[in-house]
């Protein structure tokens, strides 16, 4: 009592940080009667009146917190209750659960988690409809006796609390669909919710999908009301769904288009989406992308939009594909009923086993003639690569031969060079030393003389002996580059009578 009177003065007078104190105090008590087990005065959690008050104050927590708006309080709350219902392993009763996921739904609403949104619906929609079996889209009246009520649906199970298998599977959007068909939710709604349904989930119109969805939705925002008579039960105003449905047409949309068209115009795609600007579309696009759930570019410069699209191999368009076969197949025994072609189809059953006898002989020599084709251009490839190698090898050694040829060539030069250098300078001097000794005798005169006759003799024998060497490597790499050139005219010439051959 004093729990609830506290969370009654929070929510009259909106006192949000007193309410998160007063959330962290019970949190606390909990956690220290599970630990200090040994106590004397410690409550039996186990015992249904000590459950029911416990559970009582825990999820008038959560209602308070919502209508606070402090939805990460709630969260914890929601947390709280199920640790609790774990601690004891024990269900509550139906109309708390009631309580339970109808505050789900709000709360998952607001932090935009959608899918755990309608796993909240779901399992509430499982609890109604457990009690009122003839539950369907027109079953919104009152309940005479909400007592009874939470008599006849306090056997019900809200939590899997033992720890199977089955409690651990991981939520996802198929299974849920799975799950809403399998429980007969579909034959509980209105036609305008079926034919959506079908429109997105099942049926393929890349063209009009949008405006056959947009008219829908136009119907469907209108409807609304209550699953439960019970005052914790939200309302279920469709119209709040419409922004996300339209959001959701609008990929679909995308997808079916990208499957069957590789570009289409900026403008063209506008006029088929009337929900949104091309630029929300083009952001809706992006996110897409970024999640892998198609692939598309926008070139405003050429205001195209380019679909990656798998070519016919896809897995969907094959098929699409095998539905045309079949449609078309049913097309022409409607037009050519089986009986009429019976006859026909008998006389025609010998010469067709002929005409594919035939037709597997043509395909099997056409094959043998394609790998005769085929070994002949390696043939010729081979040899075009054995005949490239010996012209390079050659180019090789002529290259090398040249090398040798100007290095000799350098070095020649080189000691010529400085032979006349050499001579030069004997020469110079000799010049200076008559100008400048001109008063010497004769005979020192006739000395020089002989010297500069004995170094021309010199000279001369050094330049035969350069030009003798010379002469015999010149004539060497001349003959090798005879052999050479006549080794590569051979095989030219058996290359050219090999290919005539």
């Amino acid at each position: 009592m004093t729990a609830h009177r506290a969370f009654q003065f929070c929510k009259q007078y909106k006192r949000t940080t007193e309410f998160r104190r007063l959330c962290e105090i019970i949190r606390n008590h909990l956690a220290n009667l599970n630990k200090y087990r040994d106590q004397r005065d410690r409550p039996d959690l186990s015992a249904p009146e000590s459950l029911q008050l416990y559970l009582d104050t825990r999820f008038e927590q959560l209602k308070v917190a919502t209508e606070l708006e402090l939805w990460q309080e709630a969260f914890q709350s929601v947390e709280d209750s199920h640790g609790l219902m774990f601690m004891v392993k024990k269900t509550p009763k139906a109309s708390l659960m009631v309580v339970y996921y109808a505050k789900l739904t709000k709360i998952f609403w607001i932090s935009a988690s959608h899918l755990y949104h309608a796993y909240a619906w779901f399992r509430l929609f499982l609890l109604q409809k457990s009690f009122n079996k003839n539950l369907s889209h027109g079953s919104h009246s009152d309940l005479e006796n909400e007592k009874e009520r939470n008599l006849k649906m306090a056997n019900l199970i809200g939590f899997n609390l033992e720890s199977k298998l089955e409690s651990r599977e991981v939520l996802s959007r198929s299974s849920l669909l799975s799950e809403l068909v399998a429980k007969g939710v579909m034959s509980c709604v209105i036609q305008e919710v079926k034919d959506l349904y079908h429109l997105l989930e099942h049926d393929f119109f890349p063209l009009d999908l949008a405006s056959k969805v947009h008219l829908l939705l136009t119907k469907i925002a209108k409807f609304g009301g209550k699953l439960s008579s019970a005052s914790s039960v939200p309302e279920a105003q469709l119209s709040q769904y419409v922004p996300a449905l339209e959001k959701l047409t609008t990929l679909r949309l995308l997808q079916q288009v990208s499957q069957v068209n590789q570009a289409m115009k900026i403008e063209s795609l506008s006029r088929m989406i009337p929900f949104f600007d091309f630029s929300i579309v083009e952001r809706i696009s992006v996110d897409a992308v970024k999640n892998k759930f198609l692939a598309s570019k926008v070139d405003h410069m050429k205001g195209i939009v380019t679909f990656d699209n798998t070519g016919l191999e896809s897995e969907i368009l094959r098929d699409h594909l095998t539905i045309l076969a079949e449609t078309l197949n049913k097309a022409r025994a409607m037009i050519y009923p089986p009986s009429r072609n019976a006859s026909k189809l008998g006389e025609l059953l010998p010469s067709l086993a002929e005409t594919v006898d035939k037709e597997h002989k043509r395909v099997l020599a056409r094959k043998s003639i394609i790998e005769k084709h085929k070994e002949e251009e390696e043939r010729k490839l081979l040899e075009k690569v054995e005949l490239q190698k010996i012209i390079e090898e050659a180019e090789r050694k002529r290259l090398a031969s040249e090398f040798e040829e100007r290095k000799n060539e350098r070095i020649r030069r080189e000691i010529e060079e400085r032979d006349l250098a050499e001579a030069q300078a004997l020469l110079q001097e000799a010049s200076q030393r008559i100008k400048w000794k001109g008063k010497k005798t004769g005979i020192e005169g006739a000395g020089n003389g002989k010297k500069l006759s004995k170094l021309a003799k010199t000279m001369d024998y050094l330049e035969r002996v350069k030009r003798e060497e010379a002469a015999s490597l010149v004539e060497a790499a001349y003959q090798q580059h005879l052999v050479e050139e006549r080794a590569l005219h051979e095989h030219e010439q058996q290359v050219i009578l090999n290919s005539l051959s």
